[in-house]
């Protein structure tokens, strides 16, 4: 259930992540509500996930993880560039993540 969870904290980081953007320096109220609604969903699911979870593990996936996810929605819905050094990156982090989970014993 802890991955579960973790899942759906990652959902909420990009959410965050992509709606910060959207805020114009919170200047716009429903793009404010729905970000700050955003990171307390995530904050909330990452601390159910933690429960099970080694921290390092934990925020670790879920920052990586939702890192790639904010980088891929946001060439897709802000047209940012993704390079090769980003792909690259990209690799490394998934690589670190299937690690952290392989040995995690969770």
């Amino acid at each position: 259930m802890a991955w579960i969870y973790l899942s759906i904290a990652i959902v909420f980081e990009i959410a965050f992540a992509l709606g910060t953007n959207a805020t114009k320096g919170f200047t716009r109220l429903w793009p404010s509500v729905f970000t700050l609604l955003a990171a307390a969903g995530g904050i909330f699911t990452l601390s159910l996930a933690l429960k099970t979870l080694d921290v390092g593990v934990g925020y670790t996936v879920w920052t990586g993880i939702g890192s790639i996810g904010t980088v891929v929605l946001g060439a897709l819905i802000y047209k940012e560039k993704i390079t090769p050094v980003k792909l690259g990156s990209f690799v490394a982090i998934i690589g670190g993540v299937a690690l952290l989970k392989i040995t995690s014993g969770v």
